[in-house]
């Protein structure tokens, strides 16, 4: 559960600082791909389930 925790966080952290860096127009658009990231991730981890 801990492994599932720090990967969907890390997927939101990681494209989010992606985002701004490679020069999303302010914080929020950074935030909306974190948040795309994110849901991707979570799909990833509840179909890996057995």
């Amino acid at each position: 559960m801990t492994r599932d925790l720090l990967t969907l966080l890390g997927a939101f952290a990681l494209a989010t600082a992606a985002a701004a860096a490679l020069g999303a127009t302010n914080f929020g658009t950074a935030l909306t791909f974190g948040q795309i990231a994110f849901a991707g991730a979570l799909v990833w981890v509840l179909v890996k389930r057995p």
